[in-house]
């Protein structure tokens, strides 16, 4: 993998990761760009840790509230929240990871990932008294965290899905970013853990480290702008302006997909 090679997968990443177009998808679409039928998985965790950076660089305020106060409302909404995820990952990897293959799986999630952001933003507008941590119920919690197992599929955003589906269950519009972008900090945590025994198989080229530093680097960058950027369109009820971004990629994936 060239420096360039680990500077765009790693900037792709950092954006996707939070801005809701689809993170998974994206990676897909520029590994076929360049030729890569797939990242080394010790890059590919690296990058992830990136995006990790950022999120506690963002959230430390709350992480830190956190810590002082475990046994918080938070922390058990945060737990309820990434039960689908992690028996998703475990019981479904073998069938998700033939999904990252697929241009047309690609294609048909992100146009799904524009219909989610633009329904969620119509249907928010009709809720009143909005929710924060103590209005918020487990079973608001359970339904974010089925979005988010359903997004491992890549074209279906992760940060997209699970702020969508906070703002369908009437949490405050500030509350279900932060909480989405919380959500994300076990579910990184737990796909890094599975995957380092293979890591340690695969290791680094002494060589080739440079890579394996700038990527995970840039990751932590632009994933920070990401989540500022996210935060604010929030707040101000654009998140559906990126409906129309993923339909325009889905599109040209899909054209991709067919004349390939």
């Amino acid at each position: 993998m060239t420096l360039f090679q680990a500077f765009v997968l790693g900037a792709v990443q950092g954006l996707t990761e939070f801005l809701p177009v689809s993170s998974s998808g994206h990676l897909v679409i520029f590994q076929h760009i360049f030729a890569i039928e797939e990242p080394p998985l010790t890059f590919d965790v690296l990058v992830h840790l990136g995006t990790l950076i950022a999120v506690f660089a963002a959230f430390w305020d709350d992480i830190w509230g956190i810590l002082k106060k475990p046994f918080c409302r938070l922390t058990y909404l945060l737990i309820v929240g990434c039960i689908p995820a992690g028996l998703a990952g475990f019981l479904l990897a073998p069938y998700f990871e033939k999904a990252f293959e697929s241009l047309l799986v690609v294609g048909i999630a992100l146009i799904f990932t524009g219909i989610l952001l633009s329904l969620s933003e119509n249907l928010s507008k009709k809720h009143f008294g909005l929710k924060e941590a103590d209005e918020t119920g487990f079973s608001d919690a359970l339904f974010i965290g089925i979005l988010q197992a359903l997004a491992i599929i890549p074209g279906l955003s992760r940060s997209g899905s699970t702020i969508a589906a906070g703002l369908i269950a009437g949490l405050d519009r500030e509350f279900a970013a932060r909480f989405s972008f919380l959500l994300s900090i076990p579910v990184i945590i737990g796909a890094a853990i599975f995957e380092l025994s293979d890591v340690f198989v695969s290791g680094i080229a002494a060589s080739n480290i440079l890579p394996y530093i700038l990527g995970p680097l840039t990751a932590a960058i632009f994933g920070f702008f990401a989540i500022k950027v996210v935060l604010g369109l929030v707040r101000r009820g654009k998140l559906s302006y990126f409906s129309y971004y993923c339909w325009i990629v889905a599109a040209i994936t899909l054209f991709w997909y067919n004349i390939r």
